[in-house]
């Protein structure tokens, strides 16, 4: 994935959090959806690389292409502050299924991290 496609993919997570994209596809994990999700939440290491995404939100796939990155960097700008404000009308999440406000914050902040790491340390 490029910095323009992680920017997008990015942009794309959050809208469907907030109810501005939609996903048909759910992804079975590989324990308990409970237990999976306190993992991922909680556990205190860095997601690994290669955790399936939902085709709608896949470059290449269904997830918006990059145009100008500038553009869609300032798009992302906007999902996130949207997104930190937002705290009802959650949709499920694809792997996850049903989440509080603070699990899907906690969600964004580690998925962002996730992407960004991918062009740093």
């Amino acid at each position: 994935m490029t910095a323009a496609q992680a920017v997008c993919h990015m942009t794309d997570s959050l809208l469907y959090g907030l109810n501005r994209r939609t996903i048909h596809t759910r992804i079975k994990p590989p324990l308990p959806v409970g237990v999976y999700k306190w993992l991922a939440l909680n556990f205190p290491t860095k997601w690994p690389k290669g955790v399936p995404t939902t085709p709608e939100m896949k470059q290449g796939v269904g997830g918006t292409p990059p145009a100008e990155f500038q553009c869609d960097r300032e798009a992302l700008l906007q999902a996130l502050d949207a997104f930190a404000a937002n705290r009802e009308d959650w949709p499920p999440h694809p792997i996850f299924a049903g989440m509080t406000t603070g699990e899907w914050h906690r969600w964004a902040w580690l998925h962002t991290d996730h992407h960004l790491r991918q062009f740093g340390r």
